[in-house]
């Protein structure tokens, strides 16, 4: 059921705390670095003393606020999983007996080891009947089906122009590399990511039995496949505009710019009817996959494809299989030191499996109806802040204000977990092995959603499992989601007072609101349509405040010489800017607030930063640094913590920043957008 939020004439002043805030202070001290200036550097002062205290552990890259609350929640999680996998009278079909046995399989490391490449044998063979190119359309729809997502992807999603029906959605992909232009730059790092790639390609074939010889020109067909693959793909940034990747099409035109793929064979392979349109994300990526069919070899391909497979079973194989895996991933391109141990690694595939069907168990148990009203709360109280920000804009017309408190009006919230569950029914598990229970999970959830094609939006959907430490915004259903998981200290502490609340999981929730008007949400709609509702004044002031934005966190060397990218990163920037201003705006009707009670000798104010400043608290490794430089559209914690407070004379009062100091921007610098 879907809930609208109405936004007030005035703010709805509602504590984050219902006992005595002394009880559990919220943030601890040991944190501080006091041999570092707030006004030099908030976040060395903020969390140095974290910082220093919590080393990276070995099986991570990234050691955070983020990550020991994920420790928290698998901690949970591996209760449930251990109980209901010993249990023996579950009835089929049950959620219990479905996780049981899915996490029991993974966990048989004897059978796992035992089995060696057997599993993946059965799957590679179906390729020794490809003879010709319909054949291999034909086997890339099945194999799509189990999970082996090439050479592209087509799936279901809310049209971007039409936001009450679901229709095919085709996006570039095909690739092994975590971004396209590794394969293409010439610098030294993407030259050795290539050098690795091919060596861990030849290391993946010899463990099905390949020769070396053949391995290694295997490699070389492979990395030339994905080599045209990514120069035809668009860059993560070009895949920021959401109107130039919303291409809708009839399938006549479809087949017109892609000639040389049979499309009707693969829509065969699916299962799937025709879809009438789709929407193309990069048209220019599948004109070269036709012209890729017609003159690549077909052998080639047959290649490919297996090394797909290969790749996409090494972690449900034997040991020998994950450890590659994990040495090409994990320690060379993350720096990873150690695996993750068993347990670990099979309740996350658990949860990108069944999530749901966990998530049943998991909120019964650690998430209280109570809380979720609370949340709920907060949320509106979030929301009404952020409607009298827009009101007080001081550089935004009335006409264009008037459309965006519109869309904010109609914000869906979520909070904690569905109202209604996925259907899980037709999915069946065993306990027979770990590999098939991927193989019927990975076809469940592909004919699950290819099935939504042409259909509406099922508009109680949730994009994220109830036990996922995150939350997010969609624009195509302008809805804003708060898991469970998430609502746990250090970003939501019921023990903690309204300021570290209001700072860390306040922000977090304004920050999600903010994402509806950001360089991307605001491109669409109250209705969730790409459509333009800004004046052309307004659209011309955004966009300078924006690109000043992108300037500002462009400046940031993360290490080295690799500097954040502005542009990349600027709908998180924008979002966490927005989420801090409108969270401290609320914050001001708090109590404590109002009369300014200090805690360890700190005013409120000086609290409120301090909250948000341990959401981002984290250390990463050198390569983890580099990798999310390129891929990741957040900044790096450092810079998401001081980004906003260099902007915000709310910061400046409470630490006496000065002009001239390090952590206020010059006048001229300084960004208001929401």
């Amino acid at each position: 059921m879907q809930r609208r939020i109405t936004i007030l004439t005035v703010f709805l002043i509602i504590s984050f705390t219902a006992i005595n805030a002394q009880q559990n202070k919220g943030f601890d001290l040991n944190n501080l670095d006091k041999n570092i200036s707030p006004k030099e550097d908030f976040y060395g002062y903020a969390v140095g003393g974290w910082l220093k205290n919590n080393p990276i552990p070995d099986e991570y890259s990234r050691w955070g606020t983020f990550e020991k609350l994920d420790e928290t929640t698998n901690n949970q999680l591996k209760v449930i999983l251990e109980k209901v996998a010993g249990g023996k009278n579950y009835s089929t079909g049950s959620a219990e007996q479905k996780i049981g046995d899915f996490y029991s399989t993974g966990m048989d490391s004897a059978i796992i080891e035992k089995l060696g490449a057997k599993p993946l044998m059965p799957e590679l063979a179906k390729t020794n009947v490809v003879r010709n190119t319909k054949d291999l359309i034909s086997l890339f729809a099945e194999e799509y089906l189990y999970g082996v997502r090439v050479p592209f992807n087509l799936f279901a999603a809310v049209d971007a122009k039409k936001s009450d029906l679901m229709v095919a959605r085709l996006w570039q992909g095909g690739t092994s590399l975590p971004d396209v232009e590794y394969y293409t730059k010439d610098d030294a790092r993407s030259k050795e990511i290539r050098e690795k790639f091919v060596e861990h390609i030849v290391n993946m074939f010899k463990l099905i039995g390949t020769d070396e010889e053949t391995a290694k020109l295997n490699s070389q067909i492979i990395l030339t496949i994905e080599t045209r693959l990514a120069k035809a793909s668009n860059t993560r940034l070009q895949n920021r505009d959401p109107e130039k990747t919303y291409n809708k099409m009839s399938i006549r035109q479809l087949k017109k710019i892609s000639g040389g793929f049979d499309w009707d064979v693969y829509f065969e392979g699916l299962g799937v009817e025709n879809p009438n349109v789709v929407v193309v994300g990069q048209p220019q990526f599948f004109e070269e996959i036709g012209k890729m069919m017609n003159d690549v070899p077909l052998n080639d391909w047959i290649v490919y494809l297996k090394w797909h497979m290969i790749n996409n079973a090494a972690n449900a194989l034997s040991s020998d299989f994950v450890n590659e895996h994990f040495n090409f991933y994990g320690k060379f391109l993350n720096g990873t030191k150690a695996l993750q141990p068993r347990w670990k690694r099979i309740l996350q595939s658990a949860d990108n499996e069944i999530g749901d069907l966990i998530g049943q168990i998991y909120v019964v148990e650690y998430f209280p109806p109570e809380a979720k009203e609370r949340a709920r709360a907060i949320v509106n109280n979030l929301v009404t802040a952020m409607g009298q920000s827009i009101r007080n804009l001081e550089w935004m017309s009335s006409e264009t204000k008037e459309q965006a408190l519109n869309k904010l009006s109609k914000f869906t919230v979520k909070i904690g977990y569905p109202d209604k569950w996925t259907d899980y029914s037709k999915l069946e598990i065993k306990r027979d092995t770990y590999f098939k229970n991927l193989l019927r999970t990975n076809y469940w959830a592909s004919k699950d959603n290819l099935a939504k094609i042409g259909k509406p939006v099922d508009k109680t959907e949730w994009g994220m499992s109830p036990q996922t430490v995150n939350a997010y915004y969609s624009p195509t259903r302008n809805e804003i989601v708060f898991p469970a998981a998430i609502l746990q200290p250090p970003f939501f502490d019921q023990n903690a007072d309204d300021a570290i609340n209001y700072g860390a999981m306040g922000a977090v929730i304004g920050h999600e609101i903010t994402h509806g008007f950001d360089d991307q949400g605001r491109k669409y709609n109250a209705n969730g349509n790409i459509k333009d509702w800004w004046t052309k004044d307004d659209n011309d002031k955004f966009q300078i405040r924006a690109n000043k934005l992108a300037d500002q966190y462009s400046s940031y060397a993360a290490i080295d010489t690799f500097h954040v990218d502005g542009k990349l990163t600027l709908g998180e920037n924008i979002a966490d800017l927005g989420g801090l201003t409108i969270s401290f705006a609320a914050f001001r009707n708090a109590e404590q607030f109002k009369k300014n009670e200090t805690i360890d000798g700190f005013t409120p104010a000086q609290r409120f930063f301090f909250g948000w400043a341990q959401v981002w608290a984290n250390n990463i490794r050198e390569e983890a640094l580099k990798l999310r430089l390129k891929t990741d559209v957040h900044s790096p914690g450092r810079f998401r913590a001081l980004g906003p407070l260099q902007n915000m004379p709310e910061f400046f009062e409470a630490f006496d920043v000065k002009p001239g100091d390090t952590m206020r921007n010059g006048d001229n610098k300084i960004v208001k957008i929401w």
